[in-house]
């Protein structure tokens, strides 16, 4: 009989097996939808295409803005190539605190707290600050994932039960 010790594994990983990218046709990408240009997850805010030429392929000329940073990214590529798509979730959680050190204390509608997100720079993060400290009302924070960044992205205030 075989040694059993071989063939004991151990599978330690927490999340379910979702890459944080899926491949997408150049030419079924659309404009507001998401795409990984230079390593960086965007959101697509202008697309053309051009004419085939002399020797074959039509590009795809994508304009996008990086999603955590706002960054403008730039990318051209043959229609018929496979570009990544990154894996965006939004989820709503409920704002408990906003800490000292700059982090947004938050749960999900399941209890489960939530604290490793920062208040965003900008007029985000001065919303977020307005609503919860100054006009004290309950907030919700809308957080975006992708390619293991988050950001808070929007707060509005939670509906009274």
């Amino acid at each position: 009989m075989a040694d059993d010790a071989q063939h004991e594994h151990t599978f330690e990983s927490a999340d379910a097996g979702a890459s944080a990218t899926y491949p997408m046709q150049c030419s079924a990408l659309r404009k507001n939808g998401f795409v990984v240009i230079k390593q960086r997850p965007c959101k697509i805010v202008e697309m053309s295409t051009s004419k085939t030429g002399k020797h074959g392929h039509a590009k795809v000329h994508l304009i996008a803005i990086d999603i955590f940073t706002g960054k403008k990214l730039e990318d051209v590529s043959p229609s018929t190539h496979n570009m990544e798509v990154p894996n965006v979730s939004r989820r709503e959680y409920q704002l408990l605190d906003v800490s000292d050190d700059g982090f947004l204390n938050l749960m999900d509608d399941n209890g489960n707290p939530k604290d490793d997100v920062k208040v965003p720079d900008g007029e985000v993060g001065e919303k977020i600050q307005k609503m919860f400290k100054e006009d004290e009302k309950d907030v919700n924070v809308i957080v975006l994932t992708a390619m293991g960044e988050e950001v808070a992205m929007d707060a509005k205030e939670a509906p009274k039960s």
